[in-house]
């Protein structure tokens, strides 16, 4: 508790008034954001859901792993729009959303625009 001195008194301080901020209480405040951040999983968009069904592309939870990891690396190398081709399917997501946007077959790949980067996953 911290105390003030007013006209000869000792008075007990209320408030934020007189605390002292521990060191590093803003770092370890950004550390256990990012953390939170990271265990983020990467989420389907509704329009990827259906492409999903209509080309019938499911997922294990093993491959939301692997697609999670590829993720991950992406985003610790700045991507921010990126093609994931895993399996027999392309993946296009929005890295800083950690959201796919839209799934194709492999075979249906033609022209992709508006991505900054790609990663073949094994």
């Amino acid at each position: 508790m911290a105390f003030k001195i007013q006209n000869g008194q000792i008075i007990p301080s209320q408030g934020s008034y007189g605390q002292v901020k521990r060191p590093g209480a803003d770092f370890e405040k950004l550390y256990l954001e990012t953390l939170q951040k990271k265990k983020e999983t990467v989420k389907l968009s509704a329009h990827a859901m259906d492409r999903m069904d209509k080309r019938d592309i499911t997922l294990t939870e093993e491959d939301m792993v692997k697609i999670n990891d590829a993720v991950d690396t992406l985003e610790k190398k700045g991507a921010k729009e990126s093609l994931l081709l895993y399996k027999d399917a392309a993946f296009i997501a929005s890295i800083r959303n950690r959201t796919i946007i839209t799934v194709m077959r492999e075979q249906e790949l033609e022209t992709i625009t508006n991505i900054d980067s790609a990663v073949k996953i094994k």
